[in-house]
């Protein structure tokens, strides 16, 4: 005698696609949360690592009343009426404004890249991919305030101290430091965050996060 064939009723495929439907509602928002939380501190990582470079390789040249243009930096570039974003992490030893691709910009570390793009080239595999923050996350608009308001760059020097408005400098006289909180906002489909940057010290921490 043929055995009967195994198969879901109707009510334990109802239940089923129920218990499929409350997993997908907790998991997506999640999955989004999360894809904002890796950008948050992707972005708050580099800024540390701008920072570290800073203090690490000490640019002050006596020789030279241009060198605070050197101050390692981070600088967030808008392409495309400034909708597709990406930053650049380097130190402008030659003084003339730009950060040449093979020889001041920052390496990434895990790709062995440097940390510089453009909005001609664009993420074409020889930069770090990490760096085009509108390709990798759909970060659509970056925004500084505070004492850093309506600038695209931050630097530091070699203790560490946050600076800005220092790439066209020709006095060595830290006037391009800052005195109170440099804060950037991200905007980001899922959700915006921001990142504060204290001025004495240079501590970066992600709003709303900061004893992290």
């Amino acid at each position: 005698m043929s055995k009967p064939n195994k198969a879901f009723t109707l009510i334990e495929a109802v239940i089923v696609i129920t218990v499929i439907g409350i997993l997908a509602a907790i998991a997506i928002p999640r999955l989004q949360t999360d894809t904002t939380q890796e950008a948050a501190d992707q972005i708050l990582s580099d800024i540390r690592y701008t920072q570290h470079l800073a203090l690490t390789d000490d640019v002050t040249n006596p020789y030279n009343s241009n060198w605070q243009r050197a101050f390692w930096s981070m600088r967030f570039t808008g392409c495309d009426g400034k909708t597709n974003w990406f930053y650049i992490i380097g130190s402008d030893k030659s003084y003339e404004g730009n950060i040449d691709v093979d020889t001041e910009a920052a390496i990434d570390p895990l790709s062995g890249k440097p940390m510089r793009g453009d909005c001609i080239s664009g993420n074409d595999g020889t930069k770090s991919s990490k760096i085009f923050i509108t390709d990798k996350f759909g970060i659509s608009n970056v925004t500084f305030t505070g004492s850093c308001k309506n600038a695209q760059h931050i630097g530091f020097d070699h203790l560490g101290r946050l600076h800005q408005s220092f790439t066209a400098s020709a006095s060595p006289n830290y006037a391009s430091a800052l005195h109170t909180s440099c804060i950037i906002t991200f905007t980001h489909p899922n959700g915006n965050f921001s990142i504060n940057i204290e001025p004495e010290t240079g501590y970066a921490s992600l709003m709303g996060q900061e004893n992290q």
